[in-house]
């Protein structure tokens, strides 16, 4: 069901443990532990998440970012699949969840 452009249900189903591997070999450069090396105040945690990532937390909007990059992070979209990139966001969205291991 959609509300005023808001999906109330889960919308995308991306394999987490896949999405973590992706994670590890392609955005732990910059990610590790969720943080964010380049701009300390844009970290994957849930909180950062809401506040900084556009269209908020949710598997679609980091799709959006991983795919299309933005300010200083990189585009995947052409590097990776958009398999990957589902999964990757998957794992972002279950893990600023569950909370980074530091």
């Amino acid at each position: 069901a959609v509300t005023a452009g808001v999906a109330v249900s889960p919308a995308i189903a991306g394999d987490v443990g896949a999405g973590e591997q992706v994670f590890n070999a392609n955005c732990a450069a910059c990610h590790a532990g969720g943080q964010n090396v380049i701009m300390p105040e844009k970290t994957l945690e849930k909180e950062a998440l809401e506040q900084y990532l556009a269209g908020g937390r949710n598997e679609k909007a980091i799709i959006t970012q991983v795919t299309n990059g933005k300010n200083a992070m990189p585009a995947f979209g052409g590097r990776l699949s958009d398999e990957d990139i589902t999964n990757v966001a998957s794992y972002v969205i279950a893990t600023s969840e569950a909370g980074w291991d530091e």
